[in-house]
């Protein structure tokens, strides 16, 4: 039993120590990915189930001083930069900067368009509704890679080991 116990802490240490020191970075590239993929979609009418939903958002909120054909592009773009810029790391202070303020305005279908993002207000969200919500563990993870911008990172905290079963 011992031996089976040596083997699964030692496997949990490498397994927590890969964990500790890749986390971030492939929490970034994951969340960059995703930026990248969404944003390019829009360049393609059709391709994207936000693009309605988003032009429509981007009328209101802008007094309908950007035309859909005009504001999808824009999205487009700046999605497409949010990812770019996670996935190459580079400039994560812009980027997070760009990537929360997007998600701002995400999230306002929810109070400016709430029939269009729920079949039963406030907790059956429609396909629509559902995509904007999932945004929430995107600024999540935004968060956690933006405390890592100032040279923060995970660290092990082995004084939890100390503490047995028992106790």
């Amino acid at each position: 039993m011992t031996t089976l116990r040596t083997f699964y802490d030692h496997a949990d240490d490498h397994i927590t120590s890969f964990m500790g020191r890749y986390g971030i970075t492939l929490l970034r590239i994951s969340l960059g990915i995703v930026f990248l993929w969404f944003g390019l979609l829009k360049f393609f009418p059709g391709l994207s189930p936000a693009h309605e939903l988003a032009t429509l958002t981007i009328e209101v909120l802008t007094f309908g001083l950007i035309p859909p054909g005009v504001s999808i592009i824009i999205l487009a773009a700046w999605e497409t930069i949010i990812g770019s810029g996670l996935i190459s790391g580079l400039f994560l202070r812009v980027t997070l900067f760009l990537l929360f303020a997007q998600m701002l305005g995400t999230m306002t279908p929810l109070l400016l368009f709430p029939l269009e993002a729920f079949t039963q207000i406030p907790y059956a969200p429609t396909l629509e509704g559902q995509y904007i919500i999932k945004n929430l563990v995107l600024v999540s993870a935004g968060l956690v890679v933006g405390a890592t911008v100032r040279g923060g990172r995970i660290v092990e905290d082995r004084a939890m080991d100390e503490i047995s079963v028992e106790d």
